[in-house]
């Protein structure tokens, strides 16, 4: 059987998609090129269904969330607050997972940042 290899892509609507390409990488340092690619750091990458009903993603209009592997998390929440950035008060901390913080981007998707234990 065939199987995929990984993340090809992650697509979002936008009202101003270089707007908020800007603040992806201003923000969080995802230095895509003009067409996109970025070139990510080996590790895992978790591929879980969640409930319908789930009010982990935030909005309820928000159907999928992407989640991004940082180094240091608490430098990195530290650093989108300086900047501005809609940051969650609270962390999760998940045994032999991880710890977990969220940030809403300028066109309201949550999203998650995971930095795994």
């Amino acid at each position: 059987m065939e199987r995929v290899l990984g993340i090809g892509g992650y697509f979002m609507r936008a009202t101003d998609p270089a707007a908020l390409g800007a603040w992806y990488r201003d923000c969080l340092g995802l230095d895509a090129d003009e067409h996109g690619l970025w070139q990510q750091g080996a590790g895992p990458t978790v591929f879980a269904p969640f409930e319908s009903g789930t009010d982990y993603f935030g909005s309820r209009a928000q159907q999928t969330m992407l989640n991004f592997r940082v180094r240091d998390l608490d430098a990195m929440l530290a650093q989108l607050r300086a900047k501005g950035a809609e940051v969650d008060a609270g962390t999760q901390d998940m045994e032999g997972v991880g710890r977990f913080g969220w940030v809403t981007d300028p066109e309201g998707n949550r999203v998650e940042l995971w930095q795994p234990a």
